[in-house]
């Protein structure tokens, strides 16, 4: 499950950022302690604390002495916020700069993205079920 092309720390705090975006850690809950996720990883804790260091500077976070580390109120709106505006970035804004050069017009982008949001809806609710 680790990338070898990218820091583990980041990969650490990424899954957890996306441990809370999708509510598997509510916010109060406590987190996996820097030595499970090294046990769990195979590497060393302080590559793990560094992963989780970075959470808490960012306020998603923080510590309870002596008991370990916690979800901050908050920290999953605040995830969502930010990813929202870095997938307008990354992805929708590129997509309208290419519709543009092609000549789709706003009305041909949102029909194109709605039917294929709608056939990737359909294909992934279909195998929830199976």
């Amino acid at each position: 499950m680790i990338d070898e092309s990218r820091p583990i720390f980041l990969q650490i705090a990424e899954r957890i950022e996306n441990d809370i975006v999708e509510a598997t850690l509510a916010e109060e809950a406590q987190v996996p302690s820097t030595n499970e996720f090294a046990a769990f990883y195979r590497i060393n804790p302080a590559t793990a604390a560094k992963g989780v260091n970075r959470l808490v500077e960012d306020g998603i976070l923080y510590k309870r002495r002596g008991i370990g580390m916690f979800v901050a109120a908050g920290a999953r709106d605040r995830l969502r916020a930010r990813r929202r505006e870095e997938f307008a970035r990354q992805y929708v804004q590129p997509l309208v700069q290419e519709a543009r050069k092609l000549g789709i017009g706003i009305k041909q982008l949102t029909d194109m993205i709605e039917s294929t949001y709608t056939a990737t809806q359909d294909t992934t609710e279909g195998s929830v079920a199976q």
